[in-house]
């Protein structure tokens, strides 16, 4: 059977198409149209949520779900078992995954299994005009270089995709398509949820965040940060950091933006006291402003920044602070 196709694995959260699975969509639709071949969405849950058929609305001609008691909850072992069982009776061409922690997961052992190459956290994808392959596009040496990559032999041709670097499609509810139960057997698995922990979190999460507020070492301390805390409420933002400030105890890990943090691609991004090393950049690189504020006028992180102020935060965030507050009373 030849391959053709590209599908897609689908997400979840809160009861609704994740963002990750939006942009899987939309990044999808254009390989597909660039093919000349069909997009298709998969799923896995226990019951699966009916509101998988949204998919279509968002670029999907197909909609694939697999329920089965084992995905109830996620577990690597049935998780990529079904999604191999599936790739093997749909054969596509390309399959793509979010570089979520699920994605992340799932996807080098799904390339193991199905003895095909991976190209993982990918920013770009397209489709070579002449051979039609797929070239994904990645971060490599800490987000100071990318690299191209093909898979010239084996299918599918496989990659996750970094979240926030491609454009979702809007929603168009006129599309037509149909869900196809897939029915797979899966092994027993040596494994289980033991236990589900919620973090509460206040505010805007920060992968969703149009706008960040990040501070960096040269904040000095946990009390600075409220500071950036009041300027990220008024905007309806987030606040994040990079690791130093996390080690040193001043934020949550769960603020922390880089390579071993959070990847954010804001619509603007205001970098505090932050002096741009590799591993910060890596993870906000993406964000389409990027407004810096450091006293040091050869700082790194100015070579990213559209806009610069070379100057003391102490002194130059409170006057922005009040400029802020000045425009929202007569807005």
């Amino acid at each position: 059977m030849a391959n053709s196709g590209i599908i897609i694995f689908g997400e979840l959260g809160a009861g609704r198409l994740s963002s990750i699975t939006l942009e899987l969509l939309g990044a999808g639709r254009k390989l597909a149209d660039a093919l000349g071949q069909e997009l298709a969405a998969i799923f896995l849950g226990h019951p699966v949520d009916p509101v998988v058929r949204e998919a279509i609305a968002f670029g999907a001609d197909k909609v694939y779900t697999i329920d089965n008691p084992a995905l109830q909850e996620y577990l690597t072992e049935p998780s990529v078992a079904a999604l191999e069982a599936a790739c093997r009776q749909l054969s596509p061409e390309v399959l793509l995954l979010g570089q979520t922690a699920v994605g992340r997961d799932m996807a080098p052992r799904l390339a193991f299994r199905l003895g095909t190459g991976l190209a993982m956290d990918c920013v770009h994808l397209e489709v070579q005009a002449d051979s039609r392959l797929l070239v994904a596009t990645r971060p490599v040496y800490g987000g100071n270089a990318l690299a191209e990559m093909t898979c010239p032999s084996a299918r599918p041709q496989m990659a996750t995709v970094r979240a926030k670097s491609q454009e979702a499609l809007p929603r168009d509810d006129s599309r037509t398509g149909e869900v196809i139960p897939l029915s797979v057997s899966l092994p027993s698995s040596r494994s289980r949820l033991v236990e589900r922990v919620r973090q509460e979190a206040a505010g805007v999460k920060l992968e969703d965040a149009e706008i960040i507020i990040a501070g960096g070492r040269g904040i000095g301390s946990a009390e600075g940060f409220q500071t950036l805390e009041e300027l990220a409420r008024l905007l309806s933002g987030a606040v994040g950091t990079t690791r130093a400030a996390v080690d040193a105890n001043w934020r949550p890990s769960s603020d922390q933006i880089g390579l071993t943090g959070k990847i954010v691609a804001p619509t603007l991004y205001v970098a505090i006291a932050i002096s741009g090393a590799s591993q910060h950049l890596a993870g906000c690189s993406g964000s389409k402003n990027i407004v810096a504020i450091n006293k040091d006028p050869d700082a790194n992180i100015f070579k990213a920044a559209q806009y610069g102020v070379v100057g003391d935060y102490r002194k130059v965030l409170p006057a922005f602070l009040n400029k802020v507050k000045e425009l929202l009373e007569t807005s």
